[in-house]
């Protein structure tokens, strides 16, 4: 008498497990949890800010049981103080980037309620913010550190960031390469210096709704802030309208706060070199 035996799922399950508990198998999980929580963003209002919360929850929950670490990168402690500190940073270098082009813009005021105007705006981005930066520099950057070392994961991470923004309206070859440099790069070496989740936030969130707020056009999408601003110089230098991120100077902008920010990082022993095969 024969008897059949039927395969054990304990195998496909531990490599099921396996999957899920490497850096691959987390920033995919992550990506997918956070990414649904993003779509709440849209919505404007309470609902973005929702969805910023939902996306940190869903991070923590990836990062402490599928990765299995500590998520010191979104602490409370001193998450104040890193976002002000970021947020400080980003005013900054959109004050520098304006102040050299003021004689290639037209600034009028936008009639309006103002506070309605800036509440509604901080929303959304706050919720676009924290859900970018929790997918790119939290999942994204973080994994493929431990598969191909910080400097790889960088070039990566600001080349995706840079490609996902060239659906947006008039995205051209420039405007992708110039995201990719002054917010993937720049923003990418902000984490990689701080290891600090909240203040890469509060560059990217100041960045954003300065640029709202002053009526200049955010990555090709029209921003109805407390003023109307009309570029009259060339689009190299204003970015046309697509808006100050294809502009060429805070691409350089971005580049001289990025390497000093990324020459301390290796100074504190921040970067993980590329993985080397053994044979």
């Amino acid at each position: 008498m024969s008897m059949t035996r039927t395969a054990s799922p304990q195998p496909t399950r531990q490599k099921a497990g396996r999957f899920f508990q490497s850096p691959l198998g987390w920033m995919l999980t992550g990506i997918v949890g956070v990414g649904l929580a993003s779509s709440l963003v849209a919505a404007g209002g309470v609902v973005a800010i929702v969805g910023a919360v939902v996306a940190v929850v869903i991070y923590w929950a990836v990062m402490r049981h599928l990765a299995r670490r500590d998520v010191p990168e979104i602490a409370r402690s001193g998450a104040v103080t890193q976002t002000l500190f970021g947020v400080a940073i980003g005013f900054a270098l959109i004050t520098v980037s304006i102040l050299t082009l003021l004689t290639e813009f037209s600034f009028d005021e936008r009639p309006g309620d103002g506070l309605s105007i800036v509440a509604s705006m901080a929303a959304v981005q706050v919720g676009a913010a924290v859900t970018e930066e929790l997918l790119f520099r939290g999942l994204a950057l973080q994994a493929l550190e431990k598969l191909c070392g910080s400097w790889a994961a960088l070039a990566i991470t600001a080349a995706l960031f840079g490609g996902l923004h060239a659906a947006n309206p008039g995205a051209t070859l420039w405007t992708s390469a110039a995201i990719a440099i002054e917010a993937g790069i720049l923003l990418g070496a902000a984490f990689l210096w701080t290891r600090n989740i909240w203040f890469v936030v509060g560059l990217h969130f100041a960045w954003n709704t300065g640029l709202g707020l002053i009526g200049i056009p955010v990555s090709g999408h029209a921003s109805e802030g407390l003023m109307v601003t009309t570029p009259t110089g060339p689009d190299l230098v204003t970015g046309g309208d697509f808006g100050l991120e294809a502009s060429i100077v805070p691409v350089i902008i971005s580049v001289l706060i990025a390497i000093p920010m990324l020459i301390a990082a290796h100074r504190r022993g921040n970067l993980i070199p590329m993985r080397r095969s053994h044979r």
